[in-house]
């Protein structure tokens, strides 16, 4: 993904696309679902895919609704490796067992994704840690591919303590944790209450891989406050969300905007919509679209965004220092003399080939 990223700004980094809207829980937050849709037909989807694919798209996730209630998940998830992407998997879990594991692992999933909201189930959430700890052990058990496991704070979350056992179980498992900040039905910044802003600092420590996206998150820092942050948000370029219709929408949030159908979205929509300015950005919280963004910024401010990174890491840890590896990357990739080279031997290494723009139609 990083190295494709690098490589191009003309190609989706991830889309998140919707096979069934139907959900079989009713989370108080949650306006992604509804209780009556079909799943979107199998061919549909495997067009849908196909066309992703055509334009570059690097990672596809699979949200909903509860994507785990389409009869034909594994094709779909099959079919998206089949076509060079990474495969993702946005789902609460309840439907997991062994063999569906197995499943997912025959099918080829690189990731799966569970938030998990408290640690006991109320009015509000049934996804709790006390409902779902079978299942996150049939996970480590059994699953190929890798798990994060998200808990949640912000409005609505009664005990915010619970971030905390949730994000301890899942490293004692050896799924990566991360935390995030429940926003409103536009995306919009709910800022956290004095006590979870404690909890949230808290989790945050646990951080430990310098490139994790837990230290690109800094956005967080200022949400958690009620701060806007500065940035370009490159949603309908960089990242893509299909709902179930066809349409693109710039994210689960802002749908309608720009409603484009998939099959004629074209490399100049891409690149129109990713420079388009998004008045909904100051304070957004939707942490995989600035990840994108934060991906862009690396490939056009390698050096500045790098001492981001290990300023913040010594914020957290003034004993830090640099490992050789990023010494030795930094001499490499910083250096706009020696990064063309380096880059195309990191490609070579990694199999991946220069592509050709992606198509228009």
């Amino acid at each position: 993904m990083f190295a494709r990223a690098m490589q191009s700004d003309g190609h989706p980094i991830l889309a998140q696309i919707v096979p069934i809207r139907r959900c079989n829980l009713d989370c108080g937050y949650c306006n992604e679902y509804d209780k009556t849709s079909d799943p979107v037909p199998l061919q549909t989807m495997l067009g849908r895919i196909d066309r992703l694919a055509d334009l570059g798209t690097t990672i596809i996730t699979l949200s909903g609704g509860e994507p785990t209630l389409h009869p034909d998940l594994d094709a779909i998830i099959a079919r998206i490796r089949e076509r060079g992407a990474i495969a993702t998997l946005i789902t609460n879990g309840l439907l997991l067992t062994p063999e569906r594991i197995q499943k997912l692992n025959r099918a080829g999933l690189d990731y799966l994704q569970i938030s998990i909201d408290n640690a006991r189930p109320d009015e509000i959430s049934k996804k709790s840690l006390q409902v779902l700890d079978r299942k996150l052990e049939w996970l480590a058990e059994h699953a190929e591919f890798g798990v994060t496991i998200n808990s949640v704070l912000g409005a609505g979350v009664r005990n915010p303590q619970d971030a905390l056992a949730v994000s301890g179980r899942a490293r004692s498992l050896g799924f990566t944790s991360t935390v995030g900040i429940l926003h409103d039905h536009s995306g919009q910044l709910k800022p956290l209450s004095v006590g979870h802003q404690e909890v949230y600092e808290r989790v945050l420590e646990n951080k430990g891989s310098l490139f994790s996206f837990a230290h690109f998150d800094s956005f967080q820092q200022n949400i958690g406050r009620g701060l806007p942050n500065a940035w370009h948000c490159r949603a309908g370029g960089r990242f893509l969300y299909i709902c179930e219709d066809g349409l693109v929408h710039y994210c689960s949030q802002q749908r309608g905007k720009p409603g484009i159908p998939l099959q004629d979205y074209s490399v100049e929509d891409l690149r129109r919509e990713a420079a388009r300015p998004k008045g909904c950005a100051p304070f957004c919280t939707i942490s995989c679209v600035h990840q994108t963004a934060m991906l862009d910024d690396f490939r056009e401010k390698p050096r500045e965004t790098l001492a981001g990174i290990l300023e913040r890491r010594r914020e957290a840890d003034p004993g830090f220092r640099p490992p050789m590896v990023v010494r030795a990357l930094s001499w490499m990739f910083l250096d706009p003399r020696r990064r063309g080279f380096f880059g195309k031997v990191m490609l070579s290494a990694l199999g991946i080939k220069r592509k050709p723009e992606a198509r228009t139609s």
